[in-house]
């Protein structure tokens, strides 16, 4: 495997002092390869936003180190630090565009400030615009432009310092769904066509679904657990992933109205990756005579692959025939609920 191309080691970031410290991260160490979209999730408060800051030294650590392609960023004097900087883009929600220049002009602007020739820096500001697809607003200004449109121009305007890392701070937070899904497609096309390491910060489930490999989730400040998105997706390990996964809950509560006196027993069933096309329940029905009751579920659909979770009520006479089915199926997992015979 190669060399990380961003290392946090044990980076611990605190506010304050005396009995107003507060610790925004505590023991962080994460590790992201080059060329992956790797995702950073939490609820608010989590600590996200701190930590993607203390990615390019925004935000310096209270301890530990931060190594951003083989630099440690923490030991950088200052003129070298803004030198690492150039590799290392950064797209924000409020999209931070200068509205007295065009979307060409916004391009350009940090091109200008590295001192870059004017017609270099149009021809490059225009071939961004091409890869966001927005040549054709190259004259118009902020104001006229929708949402989405400025947030592409903020890309492009991030991608013109040819950055082998991009960091995403709920870059799509402020966008209607549609607008976000473009986004993120964009960004995907973006990795795979330049190779450049993305890191996405979100609240959102959906956008690490959508196009991340691997995922961080923070809680309070905590590494509460990391992994790729199908292992967190169908085995979450901590509390924290459990109600980011299932953020309405696993509606055990709900047992005690299903139960009857005749044996039943409650299962949960954990889909792993399978076919998405996979009919469970039907088949139980067909194949084994077993009418299950699904008592509650949590899946979704990534890439045509089935993940999350789902609670069957079955009923005594046929139980075990329908575990032993369940049980045997390809990528699903099956247990009992502890305590939930009915």
């Amino acid at each position: 495997m190669a060399e990380p191309i961003i290392q946090l080691k044990n980076v611990t970031k605190r506010f304050g002092a005396g009995e107003e410290e507060v610790a925004a991260l505590e023991d962080i160490s994460i590790a992201v390869q080059p060329g992956e979209i790797f995702g950073v999730i939490g609820l608010s408060g989590a600590g996200k936003s701190t930590l993607v800051r203390c990615i390019n030294l925004l935000e310096r650590p209270t301890s530990g180190s931060v190594i951003v392609d083989g630099q440690d960023m923490t030991a950088l004097s200052g003129v070298q630090l803004r030198r690492a900087r150039k590799s290392i883009g950064m797209i924000f929600q409020g999209f931070n565009l200068l509205m007295q220049r065009t979307a060409l002009d916004n391009i350009c602007f940090p091109m200008e400030i590295a001192k870059t020739p004017r017609k270099e820096a149009v021809d490059r500001a225009k071939e961004l615009l091409e890869i966001v697809d927005l040549s054709s607003r190259a004259n118009a200004y902020p104001a006229q432009l929708s949402g989405g449109q400025k947030q592409r121009v903020a890309i492009a305007r991030t991608l013109a310092t040819n950055p082998k890392v991009l960091l995403c701070d709920e870059a799509t937070s402020a966008l209607d769904p549609k607008t976000t899904r473009s986004i993120l497609r964009l960004i995907q096309d973006i990795n795979r066509r330049l190779g450049i390491t993305v890191v996405v910060i979100t609240h959102e489930m959906k956008v690490i679904e959508e196009i991340c490999a691997r995922v961080a989730i923070l809680d309070h400040g905590h590494l509460a657990e990391t992994g790729t998105v199908e292992e967190v997706f169908s085995h979450p390990k901590t509390e924290a992933g459990r109600r980011l996964v299932y953020p309405d809950g696993v509606p055990y509560d709900m047992l005690s109205q299903q139960r009857d006196k005749k044996g039943a027993l409650v299962i949960r069933v954990a889909f792993n990756g399978g076919t998405a096309y996979q009919p469970l329940v039907a088949s139980l029905a067909i194949d084994c005579g077993v009418k299950a009751n699904i008592l509650g579920a949590d899946t979704r659909n990534i890439d045509g692959r089935a993940f999350g979770t789902m609670l069957l009520g079955l009923p005594g006479e046929g139980a075990e025939k329908a575990l032993a089915y369940i049980a045997a199926q390809k990528d699903i997992t099956v247990e009992e609920v502890p305590d939930y015979h009915v």
